[in-house]
């Protein structure tokens, strides 16, 4: 008679490992859990988020927008977009700080292992496109102001000191440095808006501009609406950044409420946009408005101080930009080519994909690739609030299951929402110029889709993504918060919620970085996972 071994015991502790804690330094828990003991306030989280609202993008979108289809139409759309901005990002960033997930994670529960892939990826050329974008305006203001050296060494300069700055993550650097600047930003602000009024003839012409011609698609209200809808990726962002809020209920109301929902979007899209219109329709500018001619005009006004001004703006968004396409990087190369470099490595990196696209001439090409893009953030969204609708009731403290060994490769009746949900908008937008019903309509008509199709792939069961398998550490600890269990392969130990039992080492505990860089571990739990439950026979776990 054969004699089936116990299960290995646990290796558990009731404090962080400070191996883990040092690491946590510089990676952030990129591919980790956060756990509650590296969790900040909301004024850290508010430091460290708001960068975001300083981007002279927002001041010139609207400024774009108002010239289109008028300033009336424009702030409307402007406040149709807080509202939704604010009532999306609200329930993502509760659910991100009550999980302590990334989108990378999250997005395992929604596609599988293998399909979740997408998400990050899209986030990674997103916030690499941003970057390019936003780091150019600050050299060509730099080369405008100081001139002398080629905008190429202006380009290189801008990387040199941008990618330094997200070295420290999160909790380290980003929130203190980026809330040291943000008051500058506002008085920046405030100054451009007071020196444009005395230097201008200014009255209140442009809060009643309209062009002679509007040349798009339906209200022109709902046109600027869409446009905005095409920077969702912000709604991946906010995932990403909330996983470090703390869960409890005053730091959940305010960060849901302020830091991340309605009243960021107060400030960011209506405030500066407002802003925005009346700076373009005061300061001249060297041919058509865009976000470099605008930043130009602002410098000749202001001279230093309008300098100041953009560094400050620009350097603020850009810390966000290079730290989310490293993060959402480290994590699709993890999954896809099993490579695990620090994050200073993958920093490195961005920074140097950053300046190549710089120097090359394709900033035509990635708008266009960008309006794509954003059909898959739209998409994504939409699954992402009907699965948490759906799930919401469920393993309240844990959430849906992510784990790499307890997920299916591809779930493909969700991944399919997504896909036509992308795909028919991608196609409306293909079939005309951006101004046409279709283009006006693609995002819109993708969420829709992308989100009924979720319901229908749900209507079956929630968790029809996960895979069944025995031996679960959750069952074997006492707080899946608050122990950490010692993984056999890397030697760090991670809060219980993310371990997992290796069927291919004797079922010794292995944390979820290890278990999605192990083709061997993830081969082994979905042999494990498809006997039957009649063979999945509770073993003894040694003392």
């Amino acid at each position: 008679m054969t004699t089936t071994p116990p299960l290995p015991p646990l290796e558990v502790a009731h404090h962080d490992d400070p191996n883990v804690v040092r690491e946590a330094a510089t990676e952030d828990y990129s591919a980790h859990v956060v756990p509650r003991s590296w969790r900040i306030g909301p004024l850290s989280m508010f430091g460290a988020w708001w960068a975001l609202a300083s981007a002279m993008f927002w001041l010139i979108i609207a400024a774009l927008v108002a010239l289109t289809v008028g300033t009336r139409d424009a702030i409307i759309g402007m406040l149709l977009s807080v509202v939704v901005y604010g009532a999306i990002n609200y329930a993502l960033s509760v659910y991100a700080a009550r999980t302590g997930t990334t989108v990378s994670l999250f997005s395992r529960s929604l596609f599988g292992s293998s399909g979740g892939v997408i998400a990050p990826l899209t986030i990674a050329i997103i916030a690499t496109y941003f970057a390019v974008f936003e780091g150019s305006v600050i050299a060509v203001a730099f080369q405008h102001y100081f001139g002398g050296l080629d905008i190429s060494l202006w380009y290189l300069v801008v990387v040199l000191y941008s990618v330094p700055l997200v070295f420290g993550g999160v909790r380290v650097f980003l929130d203190k440095f980026n809330g040291l600047l943000f008051p500058f930003y506002v008085l920046g602000l405030g100054a451009v808006t007071i020196w444009a009024t005395l230097k201008f003839d200014v009255s209140a012409n442009w809060l009643t501009q309209r062009p002679d011609t509007i040349a798009v698609s339906g209200p022109g209200w709902w046109w600027a609406f869409t446009v905005y809808m095409g920077d969702w990726v912000l709604m991946m962002a906010t995932w990403d950044f909330a996983r470090f809020a703390r869960a409890n209920k005053r730091d959940t109301r305010v960060n849901g409420w302020f830091t991340f929902g309605p009243g960021f979007y107060v400030f960011t899209i209506l405030i500066n946009g407002i802003i925005g219109i009346f700076i373009a329709l005061t300061i001249p500018t060297d041919g058509p408005l865009s976000e470099i001619s605008g930043v130009v005009g602002i410098v000749q006004l202001m001279g230093i101080w309008g300098l100041l001004f953009v560094w400050v703006s620009q350097t603020r968004i850009n810390t966000a930009n290079f730290y989310l396409a490293t993060t959402n990087l480290e994590n699709v190369s993890a999954k896809v080519f099993k490579l695990k470099l620090p994050r200073i490595a993958w920093a490195l990196i961005v920074g140097a994909i950053v300046y190549v696209i710089m120097l090359s001439d394709v900033f035509s090409y990635i708008l266009a690739a960008l309006r794509y893009q954003s059909v898959l953030c739209v998409s994504w969204t939409a699954c992402a609030l009907v699965f948490l609708a759906r799930t919401r009731k469920h393993r309240r403290n844990a959430g849906p299951e992510w784990r790499p060994g307890r997920v299916r490769p591809v779930n493909w009746r969700s991944f399919s929402a997504w896909a036509v949900g992308t795909g028919i908008g991608m196609v409306m937008l293909s079939v005309d110029e951006q101004t046409s019903w279709t283009a006006t309509w693609a995002l819109p008509v993708a969420f829709v889709i992308s989100a009924i199709g979720e319901w229908i792939a749900l209507s079956t069961g929630s968790d029809v993504a996960e895979l069944r398998r025995p031996h679960d550490p959750r069952t074997e600890v006492d707080d899946v918060w608050e122990a950490r269990v010692r993984c056999h392969r890397c030697a760090k130990a991670y809060v219980a919620l993310e371990m997992d039992r290796d069927p291919s080492a004797d079922h010794q505990a292995i944390c979820a970085a290890c278990a999605q860089a192990s083709a061997t571990f993830l081969r082994a739990a979905h042999r494990e996972a498809a006997k039957p439950v009649s063979e999945h026979r509770r073993l003894p776990v040694s003392d």
